[in-house]
């Protein structure tokens, strides 16, 4: 059995692992645009390989079903017509099971495809590309789920497991000198694989700076909220600031107060807030307020990627997935990796020579190179082996749900 189809069947075991805890009525819900419910990523990844694998590369193979084509499509218009976005929990047919039978037939037909001798290149390039894509939308499909249950007052966990909670002291920012003059950043070719915008490599000039030695904690963020940071226009963007009124925010999303301590909601449930852990569940507008109340900044994607680049990856799955760590984790006591990802103060666009690959395939990035800022690691929701100095996460300037914390820089 080749490497390649072994990759496959573990990463689409893993997707049903993740969505096999929910029921029907779980796996259809959407609690708002920005989120797809868990029957929608099922189908939509596995819409991915019928499309851009099985049909153009397995002789006879007729997709599934007609209407397929447009429910389960996300923004490929070279494709055609899609289902509205915000409509996607509306989508009590086909049923959940339907759903699973069809994963299931595209998987056997998968399994004849990649047991062929000889495979073009041309054919591994795009299943690699579709497995890295199922591994975001696992990530989606924790956080989506995690936002669906908050708005249930009961309160529900995604798991029973209680999360552990961290007594580590916290200690001052260990502030790490970052590089100063002509560095290089962006995916090294040969290195393995990577989404079109981490390429191509190339130099910029970083300042004199240094970043963070750990990542901003719950405890430093609550002292923001008790100074009344959410009051304080001083501290944020005007955008921001507009934003933060018209949405009459006060704390983070999925923080509550209960008797003069605060509470969170995770994928465990209802929580006291571990405020050694790292902050999480920062938009864009929170994060770099927090950043100008604290005297510092956010870092630029490049200061990032310098500093994280002189760290190993994680070579293992963390023992505890969804779980945010303590700073002084000795497995990374940095914490590039593994907890949150981290805004930077970079306008997602694209690096100097980017080309947009032909066909539909090149919509997956390209066109989505504007009005977003620029978030760099992985976090605890993130697979393993999904993990680059180099990758490029981006989402608007007000998004909150995904597991996005804050890691501060300043000027020298």
């Amino acid at each position: 059995m080749s490497s390649m189809l072994l990759r496959y069947q573990a990463v689409r075991a893993h997707t049903g692992a993740l969505a096999a805890v929910l029921s029907p009525e779980d796996s259809t819900a959407q609690s708002m645009p920005d989120a797809s419910p868990a029957k929608w990523h099922l189908a939509h990844t596995t819409w991915f390989f019928e499309t851009f694998v099985l049909l153009p590369y397995l002789a006879g193979y007729e997709a599934a079903h007609p209407a397929y084509r447009v429910l389960f499509n996300s923004y490929y218009d070279g494709v055609g017509a899609r289902h509205p976005r915000a409509q996607r929990g509306l989508l009590t047919r086909p049923s959940l099971q339907e759903v699973l039978a069809f994963r299931h037939n595209v998987d056997e037909r998968m399994l004849e495809l990649l047991s062929l001798p000889v495979l073009p290149p041309s054919l591994t390039a795009l299943v690699e590309l579709g497995l890295h894509h199922e591994q975001q939308h696992q990530e989606l499909l924790l956080t989506d789920i995690q936002h669906l249950l908050s708005c249930n007052p009961l309160w529900p966990a995604y798991s029973k497991a209680p999360m552990p909670r961290s007594m580590a002291p916290t200690h001052p920012f260990p502030w790490l000198k970052g590089a100063q003059g002509v560095v290089e950043i962006g995916h090294s070719p040969g290195a393995g694989f990577a989404f079109d915008n981490e390429s191509p490599r190339h130099r910029v000039y970083l300042a004199p700076h240094e970043v963070a030695g750990r990542l901003s904690t719950n405890a430093e963020y609550a002292a923001f909220v008790a100074d009344g940071g959410y009051t304080q226009p001083q501290w944020w963007l005007a955008e921001g600031w507009d934003w933060r009124s018209q949405q009459q925010l006060s704390h983070p999303l999925y923080w509550y107060p209960s008797n003069g301590q605060w509470q969170a909601f995770g994928l465990y449930g209802m929580q006291p807030l571990d405020m050694h852990a790292p902050v999480v569940h920062m938009s864009f507008f929170e994060a770099d307020a927090f950043a100008r109340w604290s005297g510092a900044r956010l870092p630029t994607e490049a200061e990032w990627e310098s500093a994280a680049s002189t760290t190993p990856l994680p070579q293992h799955a963390p023992a505890n997935p969804m779980r945010l760590l303590p700073h002084t984790t000795a497995d990374d006591p940095q914490q590039w990796h593994g907890q949150v990802w981290q805004w930077t103060q970079s306008s997602y666009a694209p690096y100097p020579g980017f080309q947009v690959a032909e066909g539909a395939v090149g919509e997956y990035n390209g066109k989505f190179m504007v009005n977003q800022y620029v978030l760099r690691g992985s976090s605890c929701a993130t697979p393993p082996g999904h993990s680059r100095h180099s990758y490029r996460n981006f989402f608007p300037a007000t998004a909150r749900w995904q597991f996005a914390g804050v890691r501060l820089a300043r000027d020298v």
